[in-house]
């Protein structure tokens, strides 16, 4: 398939994070190496340079074989490296060049690195590590899409959360960013829908609880439909009567739309997502037209049986089923019709369509189908998947619908909260804060891992406020916040950072500076979980600091150095945890 992707790495194109300045010490290192390496160029050295995931041998490491990819090398990789350690002349910013075998290890000067990390900080406060490199240009992202009637599971709250991280990241590097719910509001189950309500609806529970109620109906006509094959063809009936536009099949349509819409909306707003634009099926009919005479025009159908296909034998991705023999259109006729518009409507440069990867194939075939189409902009298409949560399940047993984990999370979190009735006590809305540390745990867990992977639910780990998890990194930011109320240290950026001298100073420092990087990786990977192995990196570097770099009752400029070290980790930390769609506490 030479189009739109269906892989994770298809993400935003950057032109690095904030600059050359952020590379000060990239730089510095080229500018030694250029006089030993002249076949290579400045430009070529500094993008080889790295930050090694281990500070053991340096600070900064030239893996010498990434060299061949400019020029070939004369010699080995392990003796270049030795001997390109010996000719470096150190200075005031690299204090010392070493070599552990085909690695070029430097050590820089932790002090000119704290301070220009504070210093970026204090200048750019929540815009640290945000760039402008999409300035000018329109991502559309698609995400949630839950279908009206059917219980908002797991599958749609990995849909939401991951759509909501791309929109963050992606507005974090300057570009403009519609939000879209499709809501699979159409089709011939909105038939079997109204069937059922008709038999087992009640107009009083349809206001207390939409969405649950229309899935109770939806169970039970299903249940009588498998005992009565004509339940399906009066389903069929109705939804065809839906797609003529007659006034009185779409009325109860429309009722459970705008009642399950309303619903969702709350949910969205206990998650902290938003969206640009609520889309659905049902307002694909007029593009819908133009696309069926465009595949005929083209002479793409085909006729199967009655029905119509697009032949992608070719391709290996089969027949695409576009139209029924009955007339009905499909889902993928549909997306046909919404990618077509969207285009027209906001004449995006990129558009991901954030969906389970059960559904990888559709996208293939859709994004092929818009380029035999003749859209030559199907190649800026592209199907964000992921796997399936496993064991979506309460401790009272199993679980469909997204809100009672949701209730499950909170209310574990305020068992765990009211055990220490001290803190307890000076939080002013407890259930509010127990839902917020929650919802962290649900996403923390989901971004743990690389999207593609399934994971298992657990209730034990996921709710924990020690280890690798969501309240872990909440906790991490209230205490910083504690420590800004009440040490009565002020938060001064003319503090002088040269009194940050020791080892665990230049952990934090050293963690905040990686940032501009990681939101980098972030965006060209489209991985939420990049930012989330971040995350308990600079949380770990603060816990240790907490323990050594005390602030209260200390010397006021020694004081006021750690106070604004602690200040520029938790703005490092509370923009992180925004990208991720996380509400960072400033009490808990």
């Amino acid at each position: 398939m030479s189009g739109g992707s269906s892989s994770s790495s298809s993400g935003a194109s950057g032109s690095g994070s904030g600059g050359g300045d952020d590379k000060i010490f990239e730089n510095a290192i080229a500018e030694l190496l250029v006089p030993l390496l002249p076949k290579l160029t400045f430009e070529q050295l500094v993008e080889s340079i790295e930050v090694p995931r281990s500070k053991e041998n340096g600070d900064y490491a030239l893996p010498v074989a990434r060299l061949n990819r400019y020029s070939k090398l004369e010699g080995k990789p392990n003796e270049i490296a030795a001997q390109l350690a010996a000719g470096v002349k150190p200075n005031d910013v690299v204090l010392s060049a070493n070599s552990t075998g085909p690695y070029l290890n430097f050590r820089i000067n932790k002090q000119i690195l704290i301070n220009r990390v504070l210093k970026q900080v204090f200048e750019q406060g929540e815009n640290y590590g945000s760039t402008n490199e999409g300035a000018g240009k329109t991502i559309v992202v698609e995400f949630s899409s839950p279908n009206i009637a059917k219980p908002f599971h797991a599958g749609h709250l990995r849909s939401t959360i991951i759509g909501n991280f791309l929109k963050h990241i992606f507005r974090s590097r300057g570009y403009n960013v519609v939000a879209i719910n499709y809501l699979g509001d159409w089709g011939k189950q909105y038939g079997l829908l109204a069937i059922g309500f008709e038999r087992y609806g009640s107009e009083a529970e349809l206001l207390q609880n939409p969405i649950r109620h229309l899935f109770d109906v939806y169970v039970k006509i299903n249940k009588a439909a498998e005992e009565d094959p004509t339940i399906h063809d009066n389903a069929r009936a109705y939804f065809k009567r839906m797609e003529d536009g007659e006034p009185e099949a779409l009325k109860l349509w429309d009722k459970f739309r705008t009642l399950s819409i309303e619903e969702y909306r709350k949910i969205y707003k206990r998650l902290n997502v938003e969206f640009d634009v609520y889309s659905g099926e049902s307002l694909m009919t007029k593009g819908m037209h133009q696309a069926f005479r465009i595949l005929e025009e083209k002479k793409l159908l085909e006729d199967n049986k009655g029905a119509q296909v697009v032949n992608l034998s070719e391709e290996k991705l089969g027949l695409a089923l576009v139209r029924k023999s009955d007339g009905a259109t499909l889902y993928i006729t549909r997306d046909i019709a919404a990618a077509a518009g969207r285009k027209e409507q906001y004449n995006f440069d990129q558009m991901y369509y954030v969906v389970a990867a059960q559904q990888d194939l559709h996208f293939q075939q859709l994004f092929r189908i818009l380029d035999k189409m003749g859209y030559d902009w199907f190649k800026s298409c592209h199907h964000i998947n992921f796997g399936m949560v496993l064991g979506m399940s309460t401790r009272r047993g199993n679980v469909v619908f997204l809100e009672d984990i949701l209730s499950e999370a909170k209310q574990t979190m305020l068992e765990v909260m009211k055990k220490n009735e001290a803190k307890f006590a000076e939080i002013e809305n407890p259930e509010a804060v127990a839902d917020i540390v929650g919802i962290s745990a649900v996403i923390v867990q989901d971004f743990g891992a690389k999207r593609i992977k399934d994971y298992s639910l657990s209730w034990e780990r996921m709710t924990s406020f020690e280890g690798d998890t969501g309240p872990y990194l909440q906790y991490a930011h209230a205490r910083l916040c504690s420590m800004e109320r009440k040490s009565g240290v002020k938060v001064n950026p003319n503090a002088n950072f040269n009194l940050l001298t020791e080892p665990e100073a230049h952990d934090i420092a050293t963690q905040i500076s990686k940032y501009p990087e990681v939101l980098k990786a972030a965006a060209l990977q489209l991985e939420p979980c990049v930012i989330v192995a971040y995350l308990f990196q600079l949380a770990h570097s603060i816990s240790v600091g907490h323990s050594v770099l005390w602030v209260k009752d200390r010397e006021i400029d020694i004081a006021e150095a750690r106070m604004a070290l602690f200040w520029a980790a938790r703005v490092t930390l509370g923009s992180a945890l925004k990208i991720l769609g996380i509400i960072p506490l400033e009490r808990m």
